[in-house]
């Protein structure tokens, strides 16, 4: 029988290569979504993966929904922490809902889908959780720093749930992408985005699929030992 994988915001950008590439591994994929349900029902229709609509910010959502598809299709061995949002700007115009929403889905979130099925893994002695944080979050960026603070707050999360869920053959992992060619990133002005790629030493943004090819790895069974770590995929742009 197939592991169970649960991918948030997997059905666009990054989280849609993800699930993709999960199922091309064998591996039973849900996808989350929180907004466009035309989008959704799109991909589910080319892909056949299933796709359920819910906040991962809201705590009872993330409850009921993981429920719902352990009774529709089973248990959830693998999450896949991908859901985020950006509400840019500088601290002087920033308020607090930007602050709160960012800090709701994207950190909150972690935690919620973390509640959600954690215990069920430890049942079973088994459990792969990626957390897809930032190099935003390991590096800083101006204008974001409530974007930075949650994706640097995932970090931690890691690695203090990894400690956790060692003893119970669960492991708990980040990945930090840097620039990604993704819809987010193509709403860059063309001038900004030059100076991006200019800092990259590989010379070119990442490709999403190269993000998933790095959680693949981190949810198979080859990744036993591999805990608590971050892996910082953002083409040489940010190294510590």
């Amino acid at each position: 029988m197939s592991r169970i994988a649960v991918v948030t915001g997997g059905t666009r950008g990054i989280g849609k290569a993800i699930s993709l590439a999960l199922k091309e591994t064998g591996v039973t994929v849900v996808a989350n979504y929180g907004g466009d349900e035309a989008k959704a029902a799109a991909f589910t229709e080319a892909t056949g993966i299933p796709s359920y609509k819910w906040d991962v910010g809201d705590h009872q959502a993330c409850l009921d929904n993981i429920a719902k598809i352990e009774g529709e299709v089973g248990g959830v061995d693998i999450v896949v922490n991908n859901a985020g949002i950006t509400r840019d700007g500088v601290l002087a115009r920033m308020s607090f809902d930007d602050w709160n929403e960012v800090m709701r889905i994207n950190l909150g979130g972690c935690f919620n889908m973390a509640k959600a099925t954690f215990g069920s893994m430890r049942e079973r002695g088994f459990g792969r959780i990626v957390n897809i944080g930032s190099i935003n979050g390991q590096a800083g960026q101006y204008g974001q720093v409530n974007y930075a603070a949650a994706k640097s707050g995932i970090h931690g999360f890691t690695k203090a749930l990894a400690q956790e869920g060692a003893k119970f053959g669960i492991t708990v992992n980040a990945i930090a992408p840097g620039y990604i060619d993704t819809d987010m990133v193509a709403a860059v002005p063309p001038a900004v985005l030059e100076k991006i790629v200019a800092k990259i030493p590989v010379g070119r943004l990442g490709q999403a699929e190269e993000i998933a090819r790095g959680v693949a790895f981190l949810v198979s069974e080859d990744a036993g030992f591999v805990t608590g770590s971050t892996l910082s995929l953002n083409g040489g742009q940010h190294m510590y």
